[in-house]
């Protein structure tokens, strides 16, 4: 029988309730439990697909294609069990637009269709779907509570704690404890009146935790515990963390876990973060160090790229390397020319649309080609690695993909209509289809050919990603770019091209589909590894041998 944990948010947002989630998740799951992961966004849109990333950050696409928040990232990447699915994500667009569905077949037999009890019993169905079988069931909310579009959601879980009983429901509040240079003091009333309006709702809180720049000192928890009605004990201190993987540790320090299984009545072992603890002791200790060139359209948001981020950082952890990460703008190289990666280790161009910065894209992969240097593209990255040789290595004069030229000569990329899922049903899209939810979407096969860079990457011929775009490698053109030396060398089940690479150079690979998406710091990834290894074999080449060590 399932149990829940609900987390919501005060004062203000982006104070960190996903990784707080993902972390407690983190700890349950290593004192044996089974753990799904659920997070309910109040925004209007049906999912976030088609959302920009400057407004919310990267897409973070499941297993099964469903296009979700970004922090079912987080919870991919600190919890093994809670993969996530097209029941671990509800917006309030979901939630009307599958009551409306009813509504106007006609399930509700007449009523009139309410926030409460339609929509909130949405909800509350959409939460016990997305739990599955697991031992515990995180569910966190977006938003800051005081939030109108929130109520809906804050209602639904105001009732599952009646519904389910307090030995079976948790819940943890994250709010801001800020500190006021000016006075010298830790101001908790922020977290009172937070805690207060949470309350006013119908919910109280049996966790607090605090967010703040330095730990909490023991007078401001026991102010904070008088105010809120929690226990001194159940005021948890998240001051700022230099490694985001130190949190797990930080957090059971604290006793968080053991306050949520007693609560829930569950007598279980110690919790066992020895290998969180030997992920923060690699990262903390690495043998070499390396500079790596993100290039994209999406700077001013690094939340576009955290996934790629997060995937590059644990390639580092594996290989026992530092990778520092240089975010560049690719419209700053159609202006000013490639000057800016000089002196780069490692070269990558992550996925994107439109036509904004394409060019200085291309100049990138072209770079990297004749420079030498690791290359590894993702998504469009892989595209532009298709358009950078069938331009300068097959003399395709004017190639480009028809996303941003219609009326290119060598459309070397372009729009596919037709193609099959990983269940082996027909998918078909048009120009005119809608945006949202057409794409090539979630996890699957890829055949790798035997003896590429590829395979030797992976150590295996049979692979499953995660896929997220709208265009593909002209097949038309796969004889003449493979005469001028590309090695098409991963094809999907349906003869498209998965992966690109260039033999005789350090390391050119490149893959339509997305890794990054299934890469954890205890684990890692086997493309990122082998990027890394070779990103800081190629530095170590370049170094003179004082300077290796």
């Amino acid at each position: 029988m399932t149990s829940y944990v609900f987390i919501t948010g005060g004062v203000v947002s982006s104070l960190g309730k996903g990784i707080t989630s993902a972390c407690l998740g983190a700890i349950l799951e290593a004192r044996g439990l089974t753990i799904s992961m659920i997070k309910l966004d109040p925004y209007i849109n049906v999912d976030p697909g088609t959302m920009s990333p400057f407004q919310h950050g990267e897409v973070f696409v499941t297993h099964d294609g469903t296009e979700t928040d970004l922090d079912l990232g987080h919870y991919e990447r600190f919890v093994r069990t809670a993969r996530g699915g097209r029941h671990s994500n509800y917006t309030t667009g979901r939630i009307y637009e599958s009551v409306i569905a009813k509504e106007r077949r006609g399930d509700y037999l007449g009523a009139t269709v309410q926030v409460i009890p339609h929509i909130t019993n949405e909800i509350k169905e959409g939460v016990r779907k997305g739990a599955g079988d697991a031992d515990i069931c995180l569910v966190e909310i977006g938003g800051t509570v005081g939030d109108i579009e929130s109520l809906p959601f804050l209602e639904a879980i105001r009732q599952m704690g009646i519904e389910l009983g307090k030995d079976r429901v948790v819940y943890v509040h994250l709010t801001l404890v800020p500190y006021i240079p000016t006075s010298s003091e830790i101001k908790t009333k922020p977290t009172q009146h937070s805690v207060k309006e949470l309350r006013s709702i119908g919910i109280q809180p049996d966790i607090l935790v605090c967010r703040s720049e330095k730990p909490l000192p023991s007078d401001e928890r026991k102010k904070i515990a008088l105010f809120t009605n929690v226990p001194e004990k159940a005021v948890i201190s998240a001051y700022d963390a230099d490694d985001l993987y130190k949190i797990p540790a930080m957090m059971h320090e604290q006793g968080l876990d053991e306050i949520v299984t007693q609560q829930l009545g569950l007598d279980l072992p110690e919790a066992d973060l020895h290998e969180w603890d030997e992920v923060v002791e690699a990262k903390q200790h690495p043998t070499s160090e390396v500079d790596v060139a993100m290039v994209g359209k999406y700077m001013e948001l690094k939340d576009s790229y955290i996934s790629l981020v997060e995937a590059l950082q644990h390639g580092g952890i594996h290989t026992r390397t530092k990778v520092r990460i240089h975010f560049l703008d690719s419209t700053d190289i159609e202006r000013n020319g490639p000057d800016c990666l000089r002196g780069m280790d490692g070269i990558v161009v992550p996925g994107g649309f439109g036509d904004r910065g394409i060019e200085g894209k291309i100049e990138a992969v072209r770079y990297a080609r004749e420079s030498g240097i690791p290359y590894l593209g993702i998504c469009l990255g892989m595209q532009v690695a298709v358009i950078e040789a069938a331009r300068n290595l097959a003399g395709l004069e004017g190639a480009m993909s028809t996303e941003f030229d219609s009326d290119t000569p060598h459309p070397v990329v372009g729009l596919i209509t037709e193609w099959q899922d990983a269940a082996g049903s027909t998918e078909e899209r048009s120009e005119d289809s809608d945006l949202g939810g057409t794409m090539r979407l979630g996890a699957q096969a890829v055949t790798l050919a035997e003896g590429t860079l590829a395979a030797r990457s992976y150590g295996a011929t049979e692979i499953v990603e995660r896929h997220r775009h709208r265009y593909e490698v002209n097949n038309h053109y796969r004889d003449r770019l493979s005469k001028a030396g590309l090695v098409f060398s991963g094809l999907s089940v349906d003869n498209l091209v998965e992966m690109v690479e260039l033999p005789g150079h350090p390391f050119f690979l490149a893959s339509q589909f997305h890794p990054e998406f299934t890469s954890n710091p205890r684990d890692g990834h086997p493309l990122f590894k082998s990027y890394i290894a070779a990103v800081r074999a190629h530095r170590e080449s370049e170094l003179p041998e004082a300077a290796q060590g």
